[in-house]
């Protein structure tokens, strides 16, 4: 078993039910029940985690905020709470996805292996996964954008979206699009995330004289226009 996730939750069920299901799998788990824990856990060797939100000593929000300071690992949130706010937190913070409980294991186990088939498929063709414009490179390998040969920080969601637009330039995509393609997974009623990663996003990149720019078309969604 090559494949090891990361499963943090201070649930003792939610381990046993989950467990079943993955070593159904052959995937390998690395159990821990708090936020602390989690951390000293992540390793190179993990291919995806699986964080609870609340937990003792760290949240996984939190968690996931210290994750995504030096690591691209894909995350998958869960949750007691339903309230809207926790899920777009989550999602802007950088992860891959966020399941409410109570859960069906084999749905978690699903979304799993489809995150981690997509993980799969950027690695497999690196040379499709790099785009440059005038004044502007995006690499979803490393996932590291440069405006004006200057790095510029941006979350994982942030440099996905980016990267989505730009393969399409002039194509328009709806914030629902965006949301499926991006996280994989239909986030209804929560397009508004998409919004605050596009106003991050021009925040972040000034596009003043180099030819291309992020549009809003009002009441559609946004496109990567060239000028």
């Amino acid at each position: 078993m090559d494949t090891r996730i990361l499963l943090a939750d201070d649930d003792p069920n939610v381990h046993e039910s989950l467990k079943i299901y993955l070593d159904a799998e052959g995937f390998e788990t690395v159990d821990v029940y708090d936020g602390v824990s989690a951390l000293k856990a992540l390793d190179s060797s993990i291919s995806l985690c699986v964080l609870d939100i609340m937990m003792p000593g760290k949240s996984g929000t939190d968690v996931c905020r210290e994750i995504r300071k030096e690591s691209q690992v894909p995350v998958i949130m869960l949750t007691a709470k339903g309230e809207e706010v926790d899920r777009i937190v989550g999602l802007e913070l950088g992860a891959d996805d966020y399941i409410v409980k109570p859960f069906s294991p084999r749905e978690v186990v699903a979304r799993i292996k489809a995150i981690l088939r997509r993980a799969e498929a950027q690695r497999a063709e690196p040379n499709k996964n790099h785009l440059q414009f005038n004044g502007l490179s995006i690499d979803l390998n490393s996932y590291t954008v440069l405006l004006r040969d200057e790095p510029v920080i941006c979350t994982p969601k942030e440099i996905e979206i980016l990267f989505m637009l730009a393969s399409n330039p002039g194509q328009v995509f709806t914030r629902d699009t965006l949301l499926s393609k991006v996280w994989g997974y239909d986030f209804a009623g929560e397009t508004r995330t998409v919004d605050t990663h596009i106003k991050r996003l021009r925040a972040k990149l000034d596009s003043t004289g180099l030819g291309w720019t992020i549009k809003t078309i009002y009441g559609v969604g946004y496109k990567f226009e060239l000028e």
